[in-house]
């Protein structure tokens, strides 16, 4: 008797249908992918609007604004002189000397950026390129002529380095500082450094910063001519202001304060700053508003203790330091809270 042996026959290969969570994920992702390619084609170009109006603007706008500029000399010789600057409408505000001495005073308090002197010998304009070498070259080309044709003599009280005439170099370190501050803040942030590591990582980096930027600037180029270790502590300062101000923005609403301090210091402090002019040959209220920035702050600082031996510093030093409390007190507050809000591990 023979056994017949059964193959069995192989199972129908299952087709994986798939399932309704995996179908449902499909569609939601494509209109997810929509929004952020729309986020992009749209917000690139708002930015790129916003900086070349940061920018480009103050510079297509720049002249005199009510630029201080001194009038020395008895008041009968000088009334034409003062009607010749008023013809300027809203370019000076004029301040009075008696004479040549106190004008020379007022330059180097940095009270005017230059001052005409009305002579028996003829008027004699007094600059300080070491203020602004723009605005040195702008009153000599506005005032720098008497009523015979004839060019007025002109004396720099307060001159720029040698080794740095046009001011290059002072006006290129205010993007490198700018640049070295949202660094810090940034590395400090993402490293997930909190209270006083923070504060200490973002101090320390800031004395290194500007005792480099110093050695640099003032020791190798020979651009910077005043103390030395004042030019470093301002730049030092210049650079806490800035990542203590990223930092503490980051700590209390996480990793885009890093973008937001970054845009307010880069995109309005940066262009605002008046560093490569002044202040006021920027439009209202541009020239002001840079000046409560870190990196206009940081330029006038570093011009008062560079050449004007620390006068009219303390404005500047202020503002740096407001910036510079305020970011490390939010650092502070921000990690405060993130451990309070920790939850408690039985």
């Amino acid at each position: 008797m023979s056994a017949t042996s059964a193959t069995p026959a192989p199972a129908p290969a299952s087709t994986s249908a798939p399932t309704p969570a995996a179908s449902a994920q499909q569609p939601s992702q494509q209109p997810s992918h929509r929004r952020n390619i729309a986020a992009v084609v749209l917000l690139v170009p708002v930015l790129a609007a916003l900086a070349l109006w940061a920018f480009a603007w103050p510079a297509a706008r720049m002249a005199p604004h009510d630029l201080p500029l001194g009038v020395a000399g008895p008041a009968t010789a000088t009334a034409q002189m003062e009607k010749q600057l008023a013809a300027h409408e809203g370019a000076f505000e004029i301040h009075r000397y008696a004479d040549e001495a106190a004008a020379r005073d007022a330059i180097e308090d940095r009270t005017v950026y230059g001052a005409v002197v009305v002579t028996e010998q003829g008027p004699k304009l007094l600059t300080a390129s070491a203020a602004s070498p723009l605005v040195a070259q702008s009153l000599q080309q506005a005032v720098a002529q008497r009523a015979d044709g004839a060019p007025m003599e002109t004396v720099d009280v307060v001159p720029a380095s040698a080794d740095d005439p046009r001011g290059s170099v002072l006006t290129s370190s205010v993007l490198p500082m700018t640049l070295a501050g949202i660094a810090a803040g940034a590395v400090v942030t993402l490293l997930g450094l909190r209270g006083w590591r923070a504060v200490v990582a973002l101090v320390g980096a800031a004395a290194v910063v500007g005792t480099v930027a110093a050695f640099l600037a003032s020791s190798w180029l020979g651009a910077l001519t005043g103390n030395w270790w004042s030019e470093a502590g301002a730049l030092a300062l210049s650079t806490l202001a800035v990542s203590a101000a990223v930092a503490g923005l980051a700590a209390l609403i996480g990793t885009a304060g890093i973008g937001l301090g970054a845009f307010v210091v880069m995109m309005l402090g940066n262009p605002f700053s008046g560093a490569s002019s002044a202040p006021e040959m920027l439009p209202a209220p541009v020239g002001v508003i840079g000046q409560w920035l870190p990196p206009g702050a940081g330029a006038s600082l570093l011009r008062s203790v560079s050449f004007f031996d620390g006068a009219a510093a303390a404005g500047s030093a202020l503002t740096l330091v407001w910036w510079a409390v305020v970011g490390v007190g939010a650092v502070l507050l921000g990690s405060t809270l993130k451990r309070g809000a920790a939850p408690l591990t039985p």
